[in-house]
């Protein structure tokens, strides 16, 4: 397939007017468009090429060719946190629910995704995990592609729950997370733990030689959290929600994350943080450091109405979900709304999708095989017109929407 004259997102992370052509599910190459007109040797990251105003829609020339003239031509989003959507939860422990979030993914732009567990005892982990390693083994014709599992729980302080289940909350248990690990085929790519619960750093030690290590639902001080980081951990899970604030006497997980150059996820829904948090952040941490997730849970691609998130009601209220405590229990806006609404509160779009594809996959470890546009990578893109509005999305070298 050859998708020509977009104004793409290059691997360098600024924009090009670029052709690209695939092979199968695979990025075969990449050029420039109009090569004439500029240095045939210079190099990519050379090209500072501008932001310009796309003025119309692609033509489907034929089968094999799609004209991407006036459209931004960005790698297919990647969400590492995401619990379910469109009425689908991937703790149903169901193939069909699974499939379910895929096909509703794919027509949001997000082509690949990491689920995320709750807390939950073992014998139902152990059949999530079952249908995960099958799924991801099998693919998903057609669907946003499984690529892992986020294990969010059950490790987790019970001071800062938020919207997990307080009676499956335990200490790290090392032995427990080997034999999730062993059922899901080694496809945790992360694993969520407070460091200050008993034997956290031996886990976070082990735990780390397989999968990235991710401080969450945590009341530790900045010590505890910058000792984390010592021992392995490389990440932050929806940075500011269920911790401790950011003070200037108490920096803690925040102020830890920023001093040992880890990674952390925003949640752009416009409910968990404000705009003016997002920007800073931007700033803060750089934009290599930033991963957007969505933290979706059921509702998300919904009406407002009661739902359910790790075995609890929730309430979703004018696109706010909460258990009925009133504590925001996950997001109902996909991926693609929040990276667009970071560019609505000023960040780059360069910088906003860098957050929501190569980041998020290169925390999960997956960005050999897709996270950019760059030769040898899955074939993932999506075709934006001039107001950011998704109008074309290519998974795995086939048109999906």
């Amino acid at each position: 397939m050859l998708i020509k004259n977009g104004t793409v997102l290059t691997d360098a992370w600024n924009f090009a007017d670029m052709d690209i052509r695939t092979s199968g599910d695979i990025i075969e190459a990449i050029r420039q468009t109009n090569p004439a007109d500029a240095d045939a040797g210079a190099a990519l990251s050379d090209r500072k090429a501008s932001l310009r105003t796309p003025d119309r829609k692609p033509d489907l020339q034929r089968e094999d060719e799609y004209d991407a003239q006036g459209l931004y031509v960005l790698p297919g989003l990647v969400d590492i946190h995401i619990h379910a959507c469109a009425g689908y939860d991937f703790c149903d422990a169901s193939e069909a629910s699974v499939k379910g979030m895929a096909q509703y993914l794919i027509g949001q732009g997000i082509t690949s995704f990491a689920a995320a567990s709750m807390a939950y005892d073992e014998a139902r982990l152990e059949k999530v995990f079952e249908v995960a390693a099958k799924m991801i083994r099998e693919g998903i014709p057609g669907g946003a592609q499984l690529r892992g599992i986020h294990m969010e729980g059950p490790f987790f302080s019970r001071q800062k729950k938020g919207a997990q289940s307080e009676k499956y909350i335990i200490d790290p248990d090392t032995d427990l997370y080997d034999r999730l690990n062993a059922v899901s085929g080694g496809n945790i790519r992360i694993i969520d733990v407070a460091p200050e619960l008993p034997a956290a750093m031996e886990f976070i030690r082990h735990a780390s030689r397989s999968a990235t290590v991710s401080l969450a639902h945590t009341m530790a001080d900045y010590q505890t959290s910058m000792d984390a980081f010592a021992c392995g951990a490389t990440h932050v899970t929806h940075l500011f929600n269920a911790m401790p604030p950011f003070s200037h006497r108490a920096p803690g997980v925040i102020g830890a994350a920023s001093d040992a150059g880890a990674d952390v996820e925003l949640i752009c829904d416009g409910i968990h943080l404000h705009p003016s948090v997002i920007r800073a952040v931007f700033k803060w941490f750089g934009a290599d450091k930033i991963v957007l997730i969505s933290d979706a849970m059921m509702a998300c691609g919904l009406p407002d109405g009661k739902y359910e998130l790790g075995g609890q009601e929730v309430l979703v209220t004018a696109g706010k979900a909460t258990l009925l405590d009133g504590t925001i229990a996950g997001s109902a806006a996909n991926l693609f709304t929040c990276m667009k609404h970071a560019v609505e509160y000023g960040i780059s779009l360069e910088n906003a999708a860098r957050a929501a594809s190569f980041n998020a996959a290169k925390s999960a470890g997956i960005d050999n095989i897709v996270g950019s546009i760059s030769v040898g990578k899955r074939a993932d893109f999506i075709l934006l017109d001039k107001d950011l509005s998704l109008v074309c999305v290519i998974c795995g070298g086939q048109i999906c929407k």
